[in-house]
C-alpha cells in the first residue's frame, strides 16, 4: 500500500445499522451498498452475519451484487460466527472477515470473566481459522482504548502472527481524547515489532463528540485506515461521520498531510440523503458537510462577503460534495446585496428606489416568517412593479367579528398627506372591509370576483388575494399579499381602486 493512501472502511450497513431504530430490509441495504461503491468506498461491511436469518440474507446479498468494493462480514472470535461469515461471503468477489475480541479489563472481568492469557488463546485461534477461510482478515481488539498498553501490544503482535492483515483500533465507548487517541496509534507503531505487516486501522465512537477528531488524529499517528459510517449513525451517540472524516482530510491537507483516496466526493450528499431517507434519520441541519445548513447563509454581512468571494465565508466548495450552489437564505438578518441578486435570478430588476421599498417591506415580513421563499419575493415585487402611482396606502385595519356578531370594520388609510378612516358592517369582515373602503374613497365599485391563494407553504405563508372591481362598465384588476390574508384582501381591493384614480 502507499504510504499516504487512506482506506475508507465503511460500517454504515454493520454498526450504523445497530443504531435503534435504523433497521434496513435486505433489498434497503443492497441500494445502499450501490451507492457506497459509487462514491468509491474500498470496503463495505456489510452486516453480522451470525446476528440474524436477514442479516445473513442481506450480507449475502450485497455480497454477491458488489464488485469494486470490497465486501466485509463482523464475526465474534466464536466458529459459528466464522462460518456464517464465510456462507454469506460465498459469492463475494473481495471478500474480508473482521473479527473481533474485547481486550480491556473491565470486559475481561464483567463480559468474559478470563484472564489476559486464555483471551489471547482465543483470538489466536479463531484468526487461525479465519486465516483458512479468507486471505483478507481483519482484527480489532474491542475497547481498546480502554485496554492495558502492554496487553494490547501482546494481542496487536500475536493477531498480526496469526493472519490479521488490518488491525483496527477500536475507541468502542468513544472515551479517548485527540492526543490519546495519537499516543495510542504511536505506543502500536513503537511497541509491536511486527506492525510493519499490518494496515492500522481505528474504529471511533461519538459519546464524546470526538470521534471525527479521534480518526484525524489517528491518521497523523499512521493510521491508515478509517472506519466510518455515513451522517455518523450507529450505537449509541454513533461513529466517525464519513462526509467529515473525508472532507477534513480533502480541505486540510497543509496541516492533516497529502493523502490518497478513492473517494469521490461529488456522491457525498446524494450517499448521505439517501441513508438519511431509508433510515428514517433526518439530517440535523447544522450537520457538519451535509446538514441543509451547511452551505446557506442568512446574515447580510456573510451575504454580502459570499457574492463578492465565495471561500470569505465557505471552507468547501458545495459542488464537491454534489450540492449544486451556496444558498443565500433570505430572512430577517439579511441585507439588501443578498436580496437584489436573488431578485436579479428571478429575473426582476428593481431601481435603487423600488429596491429600497421592497427590502423594507421584505423585513416586515421577514419578522412574520421563518423562511422567505422565491414566491414571496416576486409577491413584494410586484407591489413595486404597478403601473401607476400610488394612491391610497393602508394604515390599519380594526375588526369586530364573531359567529353571533355583525362584523364591524374600520379602516384608515393615507392618500398622499392625509390620513384618512371610516368603519362599516357587512356580511363578514371582508365585506365590511370593503364598505368602509367605498365610504373612504366615494366610490361605490362592483365587486366582480375575489380569490385568495397561499403564495407558499406552511402555516406562516403569505396570502396572495385578486380581485376584479367594475366601475362605470370598466374593469380594474388588484393584488394584494400578507400573512394576514384580511390584510391581503384590503390590500388587493385598494390596488383596484388606485387603478381606477390612475
Amino acid at each position: 500500500m502507499l504510504k499516504n493512501r487512506i482506506i475508507v472502511f465503511d460500517t454504515t450497513l454493520r454498526d450504523g445499522e445497530q443504531a435503534p431504530g435504523a433497521a434496513l430490509t435486505s433489498q434497503q441495504k443492497l441500494e445502499v451498498a450501490y451507492q457506497l461503491e459509487k462514491l468509491g468506498v474500498d470496503v463495505i461491511e456489510a452486516g453480522f452475519p451470525i446476528a440474524s436469518p436477514d442479516d445473513f440474507k442481506g450480507v449475502s446479498l450485497v455480497a454477491s451484487s458488489i464488485k469494486k468494493s470490497m465486501v466485509c462480514g463482523l464475526a465474534r472470535c466464536l466458529k459459528p460466527d466464522i462460518e456464517a461469515v464465510r456462507g454469506s461471503l460465498k459469492k463475494a468477489k473481495r471478500p474480508r472477515i473482521h473479527v473481533f475480541l474485547a481486550t480491556s479489563k473491565i470486559h475481561l472481568q464483567y463480559k468474559f470473566k478470563k484472564p489476559e492469557n486464555e483471551i489471547l488463546e482465543l483470538a489466536v485461534n479463531a484468526l487461525r481459522l479465519a486465516g483458512k477461510y479468507f486471505d483478507d482478515v481483519e482484527f480489532s481488539p474491542e475497547d481498546a482504548t480502554r485496554t492495558d498498553r502492554n496487553f494490547l501490544y501482546r494481542v496487536v503482535e500475536a493477531a498480526i502472527k496469526n493472519g490479521a492483515k488490518t488491525i483496527n483500533i477500536p475507541d468502542t465507548v468513544g472515551y479517548s481524547y485527540p492526543q490519546e487517541m495519537y499516543d495510542l496509534i504511536s505506543g502500536i507503531r513503537n511497541n509491536v515489532p511486527n506492525i510493519n505487516k499490518a494496515v492500522i486501522a481505528v474504529h471511533c465512537h461519538d459519546d464524546l463528540g470526538l470521534a471525527t477528531a479521534n480518526t484525524l488524529s489517528a491518521v497523523m499517528a499512521g493510521a491508515r485506515q478509517v472506519h466510518c459510517t455515513v451522517n455518523g449513525i450507529g450505537e449509541r451517540a454513533g461513529n466517525a461521520s464519513l462526509e467529515e472524516v473525508i472532507m477534513a482530510l480533502k480541505v486540510r491537507r497543509d496541516g492533516l498531510g497529502d493523502y490518497t483516496m478513492r473517494i469521490k466526493t461529488e456522491e457525498i450528499y446524494k450517499t448521505s440523503h439517501l441513508v438519511s431517507t431509508l433510515t428514517g434519520f433526518s439530517i440535523p441541519y447544522n450537520k457538519a458537510v451535509v446538514g441543509k445548513n451547511a452551505f446557506r447563509h442568512e446574515s447580510g454581512i456573510h451575504q454580502d462577503a459570499i457574492i463578492k468571494q465565495r471561500d470569505t465565508y465557505e471552507i468547501m466548495d458545495p459542488k464537491d460534495i454534489g450540492v449544486g450552489e451556496t444558498e443565500l437564505v433570505l430572512g430577517k438578518h439579511s441585507g439588501k446585496h443578498a436580496l437584489k441578486k436573488r431578485l436579479k435570478e428571478l429575473g426582476v430588476i428593481l431601481e435603487d428606489e423600488k429596491l429600497a421599498g421592497v427590502f423594507k417591506e421584505f423585513k416586515e415580513l421577514a419578522d412574520k416568517k421563518k423562511e422567505i421563499f422565491d414566491d414571496d419575493l416576486i409577491a413584494l415585487a410586484q407591489e413595486r412593479l404597478k403601473d401607476y402611482k400610488k394612491g391610497y396606502e393602508l394604515i390599519s385595519i380594526k375588526i369586530v367579528a364573531g359567529t353571533d356578531i355583525v362584523p364591524v370594520a374600520n379602516v384608515k388609510v393615507k392618500d398622499g398627506k392625509k390620513i384618512l378612516e371610516n368603519e362599516s358592517t357587512g356580511d363578514g369582515p371582508v365585506d365590511a372591509c370593503y364598505r368602509a373602503i367605498d365610504k373612504i374613497t366615494r366610490l361605490t365599485p362592483k365587486l366582480v370576483s375575489y380569490k385568495l391563494n397561499a403564495v407558499t407553504r406552511g402555516k406562516d405563508a403569505q396570502g396572495m388575494a385578486r380581485v376584479e372591481i367594475r366601475v362605470k362598465n370598466e374593469r380594474f384588476s388588484g393584488l394584494g399579499t400578507s400573512t394576514d390574508i384580511l390584510e391581503a384582501s384590503v390590500k388587493a381591493y385598494l390596488d383596484a381602486i388606485n387603478r381606477v384614480k390612475a
